[in-house]
C-alpha cells in the first residue's frame, strides 16, 4: 500500500511515529509538503511531487495543512478536494478539514446535530458583542474564528476591555466571535477519535482558564465512557472527521468546545501505553480491504 504523509515536517515527532506505523504495516511512504506540490490543469500527471503521480498513492493523511495567507489556504483546500474528486483516499477528508477549520461552522454544525455546545455568539456588530457580553454574565472568551492550540483566545470579565478589544477587532476586519465563559477547574477532556471508537483519551489540567498542553497543561490519563465517548464519536462524525480530537467538558449532557480534525497526540501518547500512531496506520490499513 502505498501512503503519502502531507505534512509541514517529516522530522517532527508525530510524523516519526507515522512513518515507523506505516513501516510496521508494510506501507511505502511519501512525505511531503503542500510547498512541494505542483498542481497540473490539462496535463498529466495533474499533480505531483518530484516524479511521483499522487494518483499513484492508495491513501493521503494530511496532517497540520499550516499557515498561510487566505489565497494559500483555499488553495491547499482547493487541491485536496481535486485529488479526492480522482479517487484518492484523503484522511481527513478535505469538506472535514474545511468544516473543522471554521470554529462558527463547526459549533452550528454540532448544534444542527442536537449536540451540546458552548452559547455562542458570532457577529460584526460591537454593539450585539456588548449585549453578548452582558448575556453570558460579563465572563467570556473571545476567540478567533481560524486557530488552535489557543492562540489568541482570551477571557475578559472587564466591560470596558471587552469593548476595546471589540472595537479593535472590527477595526482590523475581524468577527467578533464571543462565548460564554463555563466553569470547568482549570481542565477539560481530550477524546481521540479514530474511526467509530474513541481510541485513548485525557485529561488536561491547566495552570489557568487555558487547558492546552502546549500551554502548560498537564496530561492526564482517563478512561472515557457512556455519554462523553458517544457525544465525542458523534461530534466527529457531524463534521465528517475519521480521525479527530474532541475538546469536551463534563455535564448533563457533555459540552463540546471544539474539534481538531488534525490533531497531534504527544500529551496524549505520554498518557497511554496503546500506540495511537499504530491505530491510525491500523484504520488506513482497512481501506485494502474495501
Amino acid at each position: 500500500m502505498k501512503i503519502g504523509l502531507l505534512t509541514r515536517n517529516e522530522n517532527a515527532w508525530c510524523s516519526n511515529q507515522l512513518k515507523e506505523s506505516f513501516k510496521k504495516q508494510g506501507f511505502e511512504t511519501s512525505c511531503f509538503t503542500f510547498e512541494d506540490l505542483v498542481a497540473r490543469v490539462g496535463l498529466i500527471p495533474s499533480t505531483s511531487f518530484k516524479n511521483l503521480d499522487l494518483s499513484d498513492l492508495d491513501a493521503l493523511l494530511v496532517r497540520p495543512i499550516g499557515r498561510g495567507s487566505l489565497e494559500q489556504i483555499i488553495f491547499r483546500l482547493n487541491l485536496l478536494q481535486k485529488l479526492s474528486r480522482s479517487n484518492l483516499k484523503v484522511i481527513n477528508n478535505p469538506s472535514a478539514i474545511e468544516k473543522a477549520a471554521d470554529k462558527y461552522n463547526t459549533l452550528a454544525i454540532m448544534s444542527e446535530y442536537g449536540i451540546r455546545v458552548p452559547q455562542t455568539i458570532v457577529t460584526e456588530n460591537v454593539r450585539e458583542a456588548m449585549t453578548a457580553f452582558t448575556q453570558f454574565g460579563s465572563d467570556v472568551i473571545v476567540k478567533p474564528i481560524f486557530g488552535s492550540r489557543g492562540i489568541g483566545a482570551a477571557r475578559i470579565s472587564d466591560i470596558d476591555v471587552a469593548e476595546r478589544v471589540f472595537r479593535t477587532l472590527k477595526f482590523n476586519k475581524q468577527i467578533l466571535y464571543v462565548q460564554e465563559y463555563i466553569e470547568h477547574g482549570t481542565s477539560d477532556i481530550r477524546a481521540f477519535v479514530i474511526g467509530n471508537k474513541v481510541a485513548a483519551a485525557m485529561r488536561r489540567k491547566g495552570k489557568s482558564w487555558k487547558t492546552n498542553v502546549s500551554k502548560g497543561a498537564k496530561p492526564m490519563h482517563i478512561e472515557i465512557s457512556g455519554d462523553l465517548e458517544q457525544v465525542a464519536i458523534r461530534a466527529a462524525s457531524a463534521i465528517g472527521c475519521e480521525i479527530a480530537g474532541v475538546d469536551l467538558i463534563e455535564g448533563d449532557p457533555p459540552i463540546v468546545l471544539e474539534i481538531n480534525s488534525q490533531p497531534g497526540w504527544r500529551g496524549l501518547q505520554l498518557t497511554t501505553e496503546i500506540s495511537i500512531s499504530d491505530l491510525i496506520a491500523e484504520h488506513i490499513s482497512s481501506y485494502q480491504n474495501n
